[in-house]
């Protein structure tokens, strides 16, 4: 899929190479602006026909080396394939389709040509998965604090643009008390995996024996971003109010709950916990349902659904293909959010926060 580095290229930095050959590669990997855009990969800017009568979905996330991904133990394929990943999840949360992404690319000089083709590799996987273009971006140079190796930081933004007809768009503040709470996948996986991963500090992209803590790993490395039933909750209105997890339930259902005027309970036996993500916090002597719903990277989505609306979700859940949609709790008319285990309520553990 990429281009290929051979003889003295393949020790070239993309500071030996420029940005303006940087530029006709990347244009090179992904070919000529399809049908969708009037102008693409060149110009001082993109040039996209709007969907007819469909409002615009916008979103965008950067990925930091040294807080979002170590390179010592995920490729430059699993940053690209990721930094798509978590803008795809935002566009489902708002119950859109994506259609275009933008993706800029902050880079220390000192990578390779080879890099930037693996880290572009894993972008258009998860592309072509979700059937999204790409439409443009930028180039710069990081002079960040050294990261490893005396380089500052990688940085990857992407933004995504996608589309929902009015009255369609999911929100978190849609909720009402007695919505009942449901949650797609399982949670705590890619917390337990990059746990794993930073206990192995010292070696060169270990893989765990075990297959169901190796399911944990490959969950923080490339997301599974839930976009297809993102997309029919939108159209088919199956849902009140909605958010994914990038930062962990608590955090979800803690900002459906304050955005919707609302409280929510949780049960604590109906949390989809990965296997994986037991065992591990188990062996470390830690009680997997706090660790868990606490837990960040999960991106999947937390659907609040009115009991009017159950017909609508459970058509839904018909389409999941294989996803499990699980019922967790609900929203409540006061306003506490609590974790309820072993018969008693508990204020929910804190989410994921940058500051």
């Amino acid at each position: 899929m990429s281009t290929p580095a051979s003889g003295a290229a393949a020790s070239q930095s993309i500071g030996d190479l420029g940005e303006r050959r940087l530029i006709d590669r990347i244009r090179a990997r992904f070919g000529p602006s399809p049908g969708i855009l009037s102008v693409g990969i060149g110009d001082d800017a993109a040039v996209v026909p709007p969907v007819r009568g469909a409002l615009e979905v916008l979103t965008t996330d950067a990925l930091v080396e040294g807080v979002h991904f170590d390179l010592s133990f995920s490729t430059f394929a699993d940053v690209g394939f990721k930094a798509l990943a978590v803008n795809l999840s935002d566009i489902a949360a708002m119950g859109g389709i994506p259609r275009l992404a933008l993706l800029s690319l902050i880079l220390p000089p000192q990578i390779s040509p080879a890099d930037v083709d693996g880290l572009l590799d894993g972008f258009a996987e998860m592309a072509s998965a979700a059937k999204v273009t790409l439409a443009g971006g930028n180039i710069t140079r990081s002079p960040g604090p050294a990261v490893g190796g005396g380089r500052g930081p990688l940085i990857v933004d992407v933004t995504v643009v996608g589309s929902a007809k009015p009255r369609k768009v999911l929100t978190r503040s849609g909720g009402r008390p007695g919505d009942a709470l449901f949650v797609t996948g399982s949670i705590g996986a890619a917390a337990a995996g990059l746990e794993w991963l930073r206990s192995q500090a010292g070696t060169t992209r270990a893989e765990p024996d075990d297959p169901l803590l190796r399911e944990c790993v490959a969950r923080h490395r490339r997301p599974a971003p839930r976009v297809r039933l993102g997309a029919i909750a939108g159209q088919t209105r199956a849902a009140s109010a909605c958010m994914d997890l990038s930062d962990g339930l608590a955090d979800a259902v803690t900002q459906v709950a304050e955005q919707s005027g609302t409280g929510a309970r949780l049960d604590a036996v109906a949390l989809p916990i990965h296997p994986g993500a037991v065992q591990w916090f188990e062996t470390q002597g830690r009680d997997p349902v706090p660790a868990a719903v606490a837990g960040g990277d999960d991106y999947e989505l937390l659907f609040a659904v009115p009991s009017r609306f159950g017909g609508r979700f459970r058509a839904l859940v018909q389409h999941a293909q294989g996803v499990p949609v699980r019922r967790i709790g609900e929203l409540t008319s006061d306003r506490e959010v609590v974790l309820i285990k072993d018969g008693r309520a508990a204020p929910l553990p804190a989410g994921f926060t940058h500051f």
